[in-house]
């Protein structure tokens, strides 16, 4: 066991660390930055404090400064710079500490010949928000070659010219995709160049006199690459570790520290940087001296969330059932009776307990108008708010769903069951009849742009301005205080009266930041009680990240891993290996154990299975007429398969998995309302969904069960046009996931590294055992097959 130099050091980092623990509950997430330019960062978004006085004391290569009249931090790398760096920073009289990761960016160039002359040519795509003008293309040379070069991450991007008025496809570039526009996109893979990543893998525990001690490897063999103390960086929580506790031979690191040192709750963080090499950051979440196990407190990492509209789920009190009278409403736009009593029948019932659900998000359940509205976009429909997002009071539930009493019974219920529950809050607009709108017009924004065009539903181009529809005004938080400190306080209140357990958050990027960090200042002013919030954001990494920070929100729902999943695993021609990218490219952006959600459908999205039976091609993601004119259908039982092995994938990787209500059994649907359908149950459902219930409780109960799939890094061995195998490993286990999605059984070989040591394979889902020779395993895996097998020693 590796030797403390003296008693002092000891009792000084003891010190230190509790600390750090005590000024601060945020953890300090990592600090991204690229080779030779300048970021920023506000400060409160880092962490919490009361007040702040800050000085930054050391952040190795990079320089830090910082403004003390915009509050931000400000870095910059060396451009020759890429790796990990520990930055420490000065709050009054604390010494905090949290990594910094130096990424370069690859140079991409395009170039685009027009068959005629152009006034203005651009260059728009995902990695900009598609903004038509900010990259302007020139001919340099006037050679007839429009030119432009941008740095981008490694990843897969659409993108298109944008010439005059007309949006252009690359002619040079034979690789597209449709836009579910009607059109399609140039798509362009950019890959990293360089020295590449070396994994740092977790090895061994153990706990012994008083000491706990984690041991890890970098490299993928027995001698790795040669590293030095000086070559790593480790914290616990916000305080760098000490040199006499941490331990290097050869590519081994040993961390050992005082079990004294970490009761309650501690977070381990190891990176390596060597000579331009660098390797993944691993984080080990400790509680009393122990890796987390099933028997340490609920984390939100532990989460397995149910997502369900009210009104659509399950009624259990026919009185409050008084559907909206309109001559041109459709009964699929109508309230349904779905209500409190139903979700509380389903609590009582064990229906969430069976399927392994511990955290419920209901629909809003504001009061919303008893009459119908007609939809801005054509044909114009008709809708009523049985879905709960057009408020009508800030303090009154929904009748057609029950009463306050009724909702603080349904959490208590939950609660007593060890659910937790997320109300749904609506923080962009209200409805028209509702009084802040009667009696605070100053609060709101104007339905007109000034060129008098309607601001409705214009999503990017003024997304913190635009209307959903003419009777829901949205809010102008920047220009009013008092409407963010109501709406902020309205959010509190609905805690504190319901005893939830936290927010969904709608349309976040629709809503400034200023809302967020308001309400997130006041939620953790209350005390100790994580609430934790997920938002709702459309939009690229870099928009969807914004928000997403521990000045603002927990987490949102990651679309953009979701729109590739999706594809991948549909489309027969799409590789895993853009998966994989997707999935490092996640984990550097959000940390390796993030609280994104992940999804396979939602309320909002066209339900997977409808993309996996081919009733909805990939490029439709605006399947509403299907829905109203020719509901789709499952046809196929191998649907049932395919939605199976998604939703395995799902319940495998880094993040908070998201059910929508239904998908657990394969209900289909098309674009809203039609994937809103009226939720079954027993008898109601066929044969293939029966039994894909059982399998989904099982794959769910798997992730219940064991803490690598939640607390797991993540080790990627294969990503064909096949095949996707990976490992997730914590200190208690390792767990290698395997995924076929083609129609034929697949044999699968695998190698593992050489300090996993394997010697045999347990297959979780039916106990059947593999053994590998020589590091390698061979595996059977069926049509649209997948496994979940615990490497042993």
């Amino acid at each position: 066991m590796f030797r403390l130099r003296n008693f002092l050091a000891l009792l000084l980092f003891f010190v230190f660390v509790r600390m750090g623990i005590a000024k601060t509950g945020d953890l300090i997430a990592t600090v991204n930055l690229i080779s030779g330019k300048a970021d920023s960062v506000l400060i409160s978004d880092m962490f919490y404090s009361e007040k702040y006085d800050i000085h930054p004391l050391s952040c190795g290569v990079v320089n830090v400064k910082f403004n003390t009249s915009s509050r931000m931090l400000v870095f910059k790398a060396p451009r020759s710079f890429e790796g990990w760096e520990m930055c420490s920073i000065l709050n009054g009289n604390d010494t905090l500490a949290f990594p910094v990761f130096v990424r370069k960016k690859i140079p991409v160039k395009f170039r685009f010949k027009p068959k005629r002359k152009f006034k203005e040519i651009t260059l728009f795509g995902e990695f900009n928000q598609w903004n038509r003008h900010s990259i302007p293309m020139h001919d340099s040379d006037g050679d007839g070659v429009y030119e432009v070069d941008i740095e981008l991450d490694p990843g897969v991007y659409q993108y298109k010219f944008y010439a005059d008025t007309l949006e252009l496809c690359d002619p040079s570039n034979p690789d597209s995709v449709a836009n579910g526009l009607g059109g399609f996109n140039s798509v362009i893979k950019v890959k990293p160049e360089g020295k590449h990543e070396r994994f740092l893998h977790v090895g061994s525990f153990d706990i012994a006199n008083g000491t706990a001690e984690f041991s890890f490897y970098f490299g993928n063999d027995s001698f790795g690459e040669k590293i030095s103390r000086r070559n790593i960086l480790a914290l616990l929580n916000n305080e760098r570790i000490e040199d006499d506790f941490v331990g290097v031979q050869k590519n081994e690191i040993t961390i050992s520290l005082p079990t004294e040192m970490l009761r309650g709750k501690n977070i381990l963080r190891v990176a390596v940087s060597s000579d331009g090499i660098h390797s993944n950051l691993q984080e080990v979440f400790i509680y009393d001296g122990k890796p987390y196990d099933n028997d340490a407190p609920f984390d939100w990492h532990d989460g397995i969330i149910y997502s369900l509209l009210t009104d659509r789920f399950f009624n259990g009190d026919k009185g409050n059932d008084r559907p909206v009278v309109h001559d041109s409403l459709s009964w699929k736009a109508n309230y349904e009776g779905g209500d409190f009593q139903g979700i509380i029948d389903k609590i009582e019932s064990g229906y969430f307990d069976s399927l392994g659900i511990n955290v419920l998000w209901i629909s809003p359940v504001n009061d919303n108008p008893n009459e119908a509205f007609r939809g801005w976009p054509k044909p114009h429909r008709w809708f009523t708010g049985y879905h709960g997002y057009w408020p009508i009071s800030a303090y009154r539930v929904e009748e057609h769903f029950g009463n306050m009493e009724l909702l603080k019974s349904l959490v208590q219920k939950a609660h007593e069951h060890g659910i937790k529950v997320l109300l749904d809050f609506v923080s962009h607009h209200v409805h028209k009849y509702h009084p802040y709108f009667k009696e605070h017009r100053d609060w709101f924004g104007s339905m007109y742009l000034p060129d008098g065009k309607p601001n409705i539903r214009l999503w990017d181009e003024h997304r913190l301005t635009t209307w959903f529809e003419p009777y829901l005004p949205s809010f102008n938080y920047l220009n009013s205080a008092e409407a963010v400190d109501t709406m902020t306080a309205n959010a509190l209140w609905w805690l504190k009266k319901t005893g939830a357990d936290g927010f969904r958050h709608d349309a976040v990027k629709h809503v400034p930041n200023i809302f967020w960090r308001t309400l997130t200042r006041k939620l953790k002013s209350l005390g100790k009680k994580h609430y934790y919030q997920i938002g709702e954001t459309f939009g690229n990494y870099a928009l969807v990240s914004s928000y997403v920070n521990n000045g603002q929100l927990d987490a949102q729902f990651n679309f953009n891993l979701y729109n590739v999943a999706q594809a991948v695993f549909i489309d027969s021609s799409k590789t895993f290996a853009d998966l994989r990218d997707e999935l490092r490219k996640t984990r550097q952006i959000y940390g390796p154990l993030p609280l994104m959600g992940n999804i396979m459908d939602s309320h909002d999205k066209n339900r997977y299975i409808a993309y996996a039976d081919g009733d909805i091609p990939l490029w439709m993601w605006d399947a509403t007429e299907m829905g109203w004119k020719n509901p789709p259908k499952v046809d196929h039982p191998s649907s049932y398969l395919k939605t199976e092995l998604y939703l395995a994938y799902e319940f495998s990787i880094p993040g908070v998995p998201v059910v929508y209500y239904g998908s657990e059994f394969g209900m289909t649907g098309a674009s809203d309302p039609d994937n809103r359908r009226m939720m079954r149950f027993g008898n109601q459902l066929n044969f293939y969904e029966k039994k894909m219930l059982d399998k989904v409780r099982h794959i769910i109960h798997l992730r219940r069960k064991h803490t690598a799939l939640r607390y797991g890094d993540i080790y990627f061995l294969k990503a064909d046009t096949s095949v996707f195998a990976f490992v997730r490993s914590d200190f208690n286990e390792r767990i290698l996931i395997v995924f076929n999605k083609t129609a034929i059984p697949r044999r699968v070989s695998v190698d593992f590294p050489a300090c996993y040591d394997v010697n045999l394979a347990r297959d979780l889902m039916d106990g059947e055992v593999f053994r590998p020779e020589r590091d390698e395993m061979t595996i059977v895996l069926p049509a649209y097959g997948f496994k979940f097998l615990k490497l042993e020693r």
